[in-house]
């Protein structure tokens, strides 16, 4: 991962991901990558997650996600996440504050990974990752949007030996009062280490993208994290922290249970993990 001395230009062109609901990436990060399941094989992730900044914290916990390999270079995707909003940021301002805390199922996330252009030793491959926010948490409690919103992105993915970098761009659309549209983007770099680990650190950033909430403000975060692979092939451990650098003081934490199957030995999340086993 490389830090570049001008931060805002940087950020302008090669990060900008999370919404005031939750904005799912590519675990355990908040960056994604271009590489879909394969064709007739599966992921299931059960994980929990954390954002907070000085006057607002939104765990996420359980919340179960599947993807499907559906057809050749297309994923398909659903997130079915409960959540936390403490405390609540109900539109309504009330006198102290925003609404009291809040527990109960966010907004579900569905969506299609598909890759036109595949990876060759000296090409990147490119994907897009189109999302449709479902609104099923309660806007008046501050669980979800209250309309269908939408992530719009394209991601790009270059691996060479152990290594693997990937990252994108891409924009955000929400119809509904009180949001407004924001493009956003981010980078990873990270490195297999022996045969049980991956590890990995992300530069990332958001823009400010509504104004009905404290939890709008823009910020740049570096994280870490990574992958433990047990010796059941296809279960691994995700984990990731990460605190912001640049802007409004923020933290991330992902932690996670992953499960792949329907796949020849050696094939796991992104394509390439668990390949040791």
């Amino acid at each position: 991962m490389k830090l570049r001395r001008d931060h805002s230009q940087f950020i302008f062109l090669a990060l900008f991901l999370l919404a005031t609901a939750k904005l799912w990436a590519g675990p355990p990060f908040q960056t994604d990558d271009p590489e879909p399941v394969e064709f007739r094989h599966y992921e299931f992730y059960q994980f929990g997650m954390v954002s907070s900044t000085p006057v607002e914290t939104d765990p996420t916990g359980p919340a179960f996600e599947f993807n499907w390999g559906a057809v050749p270079n297309v994923q398909l995707h659903v997130i079915l996440p409960w959540g936390a909003i403490l405390p609540s940021n109900n539109p309504i301002y009330l006198p102290g504050g925003f609404g009291p805390s809040a527990y109960g199922l966010t907004d579900m996330e569905t969506g299609i990974k598909y890759r036109f252009v595949k990876e060759t030793k000296r090409r990147p491959e490119v994907g897009s990752f189109t999302m449709l926010e479902l609104p099923t948490g309660s806007y008046s409690q501050g669980l979800g949007v209250g309309r269908v919103w939408y992530k719009l992105p394209i991601w790009v993915q270059k691996s060479w030996g152990h290594w693997t970098t990937y990252g994108g761009a891409g924009y955000q659309i929400v119809h509904q009062t009180q949001y407004r549209n924001f493009p956003f983007a981010g980078w990873l770099l990270q490195r297999d280490i022996g045969k049980r680990w991956t590890l990995g650190g992300e530069i990332f950033s958001h823009a400010k993208e509504g104004f009905a909430t404290p939890q709008t403000q823009s910020a740049t975060m570096i994280d870490l994290g990574g992958f433990y692979y047990f010796k059941n092939p296809g279960l691994q451990l995700l984990f990731c922290y990460g605190h912001s650098v640049v802007g409004q003081t923020e933290n991330y934490a992902y932690l996670g249970l992953y499960q792949t199957w329907g796949s020849k030995p050696g094939h796991g999340l992104n394509g390439f993990l668990g390949r040791h086993f």
